[in-house]
């Protein structure tokens, strides 16, 4: 069928909106029409090319909308239902069979290979192939043909799917960090390192958690404003001075108990575990480009105990856990949609420009 996307034809090129072929949904793939689709920075370091995915492309990667079609051997949705999308896996190695997807032993090739595992796309232009399937979805487009493992069915038709869409990756990702790697106790301490949309979510976590200390670091006193207003109990600027100094002082010597990192720059990692009690547990989120290193303090540390953890899409079973942040929202608890402001699709270019100047902290593009 014709449908609308938005490519990237080259490393750095804008998003242009183009008329594409899109092919219809095979064994265990689900043709959905795309309601909305938030914008994150995993778009923006693909279109970089800063992780490499075959251009050009169509990106997105946090897609809701309606099942219009479902191919051979799809059980789990049906036309008809709302759905979230997510990351993709293969569902049979190790990780997946643990409960684990997000460490898929194929991750790369399911979510970052521009298409199908057998190498083929569901999109073309005149003829010539367009990279599809970004985390098995690439929702940055009118209709999509999806994974099936990548489609959440919702069924609470009280919640907007135009705000849905997010809790696929970034707000899955914060929130997954905190509630489900780090799990911190009821009356511990959190140090979030970038408040974005994935350390607002973090954040929004923290006090589901029962955390009372939350401290939110960066560098935009915009963002550090709205952190207040979501919960943050203490904010640090770095522009005001040493980040873990502050941290220290906040916390009267002790360090925090746990840390997340969601920027990507990588010596804001080495802040993060310096910033830590003993045996505190800091959470590696924010991607970085490939090959990125840091230089981290081995003589004091045995003294401290901590731990380090990367942390991929939150530590989450899609399927398990965005039906529970919703029934979070619905309850009061999680409020992410404050995070959100909508776009126009064909204003793509302006939602991207808007997040990457810390604008809007979740643009979202409603088709």
């Amino acid at each position: 069928m014709k449908v609308t996307g938005a490519v990237v034809a080259g490393s750095g090129a804008p998003f242009e909106l183009m008329d594409l072929d899109l092919a219809d949904p095979g064994p265990a793939e689900v043709r959905v029409r795309m309601v909305a689709c938030g914008v994150c920075h995993t778009d923006q370091v693909i279109r970089d090319q800063l992780v490499p995915m075959p251009l050009p492309a169509v990106l997105g990667h946090e897609g809701a909308g309606m099942v219009e079609a479902v191919g051979p051997g799809v059980t789990n949705v049906a036309p008809g239902d709302r759905v979230v999308l997510s990351f993709n896996s293969c569902g049979t190695c190790s990780a997946c069979s643990s409960g684990a997807p997000g460490y898929c032993a194929e991750f790369g090739a399911y979510n970052f290979g521009g298409g199908r595992p057998d190498g083929s796309t569901s999109l073309t232009c005149g003829g010539e192939r367009v990279s599809s399937h970004f985390f098995g979805q690439s929702s940055f487009a009118t209709h999509a043909t999806v994974s099936m493992r990548s489609v959440v069915r919702v069924d609470d038709e009280d919640v907007p799917l135009e705000i849905l869409g997010p809790l696929g990756c970034g707000i899955q990702t914060g929130a997954g960090a905190v509630l489900n790697s780090l799990a911190p106790e009821a009356g511990s301490s959190i140090a979030i390192f970038g408040a974005g949309a994935v350390g607002d979510a973090a954040l929004l976590a923290s006090r589901v958690a029962g955390c009372t200390t939350i401290i939110a670091v960066d560098r935009m006193a915009k963002r550090l404003e709205f952190a207040r207003e979501l919960g943050a109990t203490h904010t640090v600027d770095v522009a005001d001075g040493d980040p873990v100094a502050a941290i220290m002082d906040i916390t009267a010597g002790a360090g925090v108990n746990y840390a997340l990192e969601t920027t990507g720059v990588p010596p804001v990692l080495r802040q993060a575990v310096d910033s830590l009690a003993i045996r505190g547990v800091a959470g590696l989120l924010g991607q970085a480009p490939i090959g990125s290193e840091v230089a981290l303090e081995t003589g004091s540390s045995l003294l401290r105990g901590w731990s380090l953890k990367a942390i991929i899409e939150g530590d989450s079973v899609p399927q398990v856990f965005i039906p529970r942040l919703i029934r979070l929202y619905r309850a009061g608890l999680f409020p992410f949609d404050k995070l959100i402001q909508t776009f126009p699709f064909a204003e793509i270019g302006d939602a991207f420009v808007a997040s990457e100047h810390g604008e809007v902290v979740k643009p979202v593009l409603v088709m």
